[in-house]
């Protein structure tokens, strides 16, 4: 029986980071310095303070972000490298996994309230995939979110609403594998939730959230979170 607390997390920390060249030449992305360490350690600290198990995946620069997340005494380490954002739902020891589990991407530094959203998602009655959303910020792009009560009805890159995509998700990797054919990226496999009306929004959105995606975005971020 599933507990009413999400236990698990999972840092997607895979990609290039090839819009932050030259940063990202000889360190993965979320090796990028930030608050002292760097960004996937920040946001690992804050996980910690809510979430027991906290699973990363590597590709790009791989050796080099394992070696500093053995020392940040993570649970997991998995090597998605060459592989889509979500093919580790389909194809790796997560696919029988029958609990929710938090999906966060390595570049989103956030203020965010996991209990609330843990018991959003439960209030919900544990949906296939919950995302969060936020309210847009200047400066940065996203997937608009339209939707219909907590459904989404619709995600879109040219047409805009009032709240967008933040990459944070709350889903369950083993009743995704029952119902939905296999994807390898989460715009696919978000397109395939959103048909069959198992795609859901929280109602909680982050005190605060900001992306690195670029080199402007990195200058901002200092700024905004000192």
């Amino acid at each position: 029986m599933t507990s009413k607390k999400i236990d698990n997390a999972f840092i997607m920390a895979a990609g290039r980071g090839t819009r932050l060249m030259p940063l990202t030449k000889k360190i993965p992305k979320g090796l990028i310095r930030f608050k002292q360490s760097s960004l996937i350690a920040n946001g690992i600290k804050k996980l910690k303070k809510y979430i027991k198990n906290i699973h990363i995946s590597v590709g790009y620069k791989g050796p080099i972000l394992a070696k500093h997340l053995i020392e940040q005494k993570v649970s997991s380490i998995i090597n998605t490298h060459n592989k889509g954002n979500c093919w580790w739902i389909f194809n790796s020891i997560f696919k029988n996994f029958n609990e929710p589990i938090f999906v966060l991407t390595c570049d989103n530094v956030t203020n965010i309230n996991f209990k609330k959203i843990s018991d959003d998602y439960f209030k919900k009655k544990q949906p296939l995939c919950m995302i969060i959303p936020t309210h847009p910020v200047e400066g940065l792009s996203g997937d608009y979110i339209f939707k219909k009560g907590n459904i989404v009805q619709n995600l879109s890159r040219s047409r805009e609403s009032d709240i967008y995509c933040t990459g944070i998700q709350v889903l369950n990797p083993k009743k995704i594998n029952d119902k939905i054919k296999p994807a390898d990226d989460f715009n696919l496999l978000w397109r395939r939730l959103i048909k069959k009306k198992q795609l859901y929004v929280s109602d909680i959105k982050p005190k605060r959230w900001f992306t690195v995606d670029n080199i402007e975005n990195y200058k901002n971020l200092k700024k905004k979170f000192k």
